[in-house]
């Protein structure tokens, strides 16, 4: 095998990404010392996975962050939030090579929280701890509770551990979920610890028990529709997390389940789930889920269950009627880095389309098996977890696909090719999914995207000049027969 060479500057041609493309993960091994896979660092695949958790944090009122990293990653990762409009402050200790030799990361780390913390209308100081600081040594232990009555938090995102920014949300939400929302538990007689229970003496607390609180991103409208299903029922949606309002982390306890509609929140559904809190996983999307969402949401709360058949099927059947109006036809690629992209290909699945190929930045956990067995069931032959840019353009050459919806290299990539392509988070993301209200949207987008195939054809040879007309391969393998 050809020995792999970095030339100077470590720029990597085009030459040794194929030499690496055909390695076999132990001929990589041997010549490292680490086992890799042949895709391993040959390029960046994301920014600093930290801007989850920051994205999340600076959103929230009355929050206050405080990063204890170097100066690189300071100013890159202030830079990204700004230009996702946070509109506050980022607290930075001064902390170089002095500071870091000397060991005083975790007086650098007090002294940003101390500024933080009298920053107008500070509720809460979250330090983010990044590489350098974690690699340094810092702990919670090191940092004080509150800070001038002020509460603090710290939340460990090094790239190093925490690999997409689904992931880093995660670990912001279950460091305020463990301040704010912890197991509370009452020691028997004989010395059993329990998480403590309800008596239903209260009323508020009562009705908080026949609500749920949804755990994931979502776009705005869904909670509207959700809630408004739930009513029916006697239930009703008493947050979304993540949240704007603080308080909303305080509920989280307090409410009859969680709803957790995206399956990258495993630590914070560790945390509920140790303070006694029931949860429901999957999300209420396309004919199927929907029906089973429902009826899963009115058996965790105790409500009627024949009316919750009947509201259940409701919805289902109005998924349905939508789906036989705009009917997809097609291969479509699903390759995204938001931690949602099962729930797409579910839908668009159910709609009449192909899936062959899934990609996500999220890792294989519990929480996606369900979904994944679900698309394999249903004709999809990959699913890839942490998947980088050099698989999915792999597949593009294997499934030959009419629609991609993926990162914005991908889809530039199939728009290169003549493939239709569109932005998977800010074509998608950006509309509602839940319930039938959500479904009909999303249909009718990706029917209409599937549609331009010709005129993407046409502008390619406009620019190209006619192709040869190559010879006719084998057909493709239609899965979904």
């Amino acid at each position: 095998m050809a020995s792999l060479t970095v030339p100077e500057g470590n720029l990597i041609t085009p030459e040794i990404i194929e030499t690496r493309s055909k390695s076999s993960v132990s001929d990589l091994q041997s010549q490292t010392g680490h086992s890799v896979s042949p895709d391993h660092n040959l390029t960046p695949q994301t920014m600093c996975p930290a801007f989850g958790s920051l994205r999340v944090l600076t959103r929230i009122d009355g929050v206050q962050t405080a990063m204890v990293t170097d100066t690189g990653c300071l100013y890159g990762l202030t830079f990204v939030t700004h230009f996702y409009a946070a509109r506050k402050s980022i607290a930075a200790p001064a902390f170089g090579t002095k500071e870091l030799v000397a060991g005083n990361v975790a007086e650098a780390a007090i002294a940003a929280c101390i500024e933080a913390s009298k920053m107008p209308g500070t509720k809460l100081v979250a330090a983010i701890s990044l590489c350098v600081a974690e690699t340094a040594g810092l702990t919670e232990e090191m940092l004080p509770r509150q800070i001038n009555g002020v509460d603090v938090i710290l939340v460990r995102v090094p790239a190093y551990a925490i690999h997409s920014h689904p992931e880093a949300k995660d670990v912001a939400i279950n460091a305020l979920l463990k301040r704010y929302a912890p197991a509370q538990t009452e020691t028997t007689e004989d010395g059993v610890e329990r998480p403590l229970t309800y008596d239903g003496s209260n009323e508020e607390e009562e009705a908080l028990r026949r609500k749920v609180i949804m755990l994931g991103e979502v776009f705005p409208a869904d909670p509207i529709s959700v809630d408004a299903v739930l009513k029916r029922l006697g239930g009703g949606l008493a947050a979304t997390l993540p949240s704007r309002n603080l308080d909303d982390y305080k509920l989280a306890r307090r409410v009859g389940a969680i709803a957790a509609v995206h399956p990258f929140y495993g630590g914070s559904v560790a945390t509920l789930r140790a303070a006694g809190v029931p949860i429901i996983s999957g999300a209420p999307v396309g004919p199927e889920a929907t029906y089973n969402w429902i009826k899963a949401v009115a058996a965790a709360l105790k409500l009627d269950g024949e009316l919750a058949e009947q509201v259940a099927a409701e919805e289902r059947d109005k998924c349905k009627a939508i789906i036989s109006q705009f009917p997809l036809r097609g291969r479509v690629m699903v390759c995204g880095y938001e931690g949602n992209e099962l729930l797409y290909a579910r839908l668009l699945v159910e709609a009449g389309a192909e899936v062959p190929y899934i990609s996500t930045s999220i890792q294989k956990s519990l929480y996606t098996a369900a979904d994944e067995a679900w698309l394999k069931a249903r004709g999809t032959r990959e699913i890839v977890y942490q998947k980088t840019l050099e698989q999915d353009v792999r597949a593009l050459d294997r499934y030959q696909p009419d629609l991609v919806l993926g990162t914005t290299p991908l889809s530039a990539e199939a728009k290169q090719r003549g493939i239709p392509g569109m932005y998977y988070t800010n074509m998608l993301s950006v509309r509602p999914l839940f319930l039938s209200a959500g479904l009909a949207g999303t249909i009718q987008l990706i029917r209409d995207a599937l549609e331009r195939a010709p005129r993407y054809a046409w502008m390619r040879e406009f620019f190209e000049g006619p192709r040869p007309t190559a010879p006719a391969g084998p057909a493709p393998i239609n899965t979904m027969d």
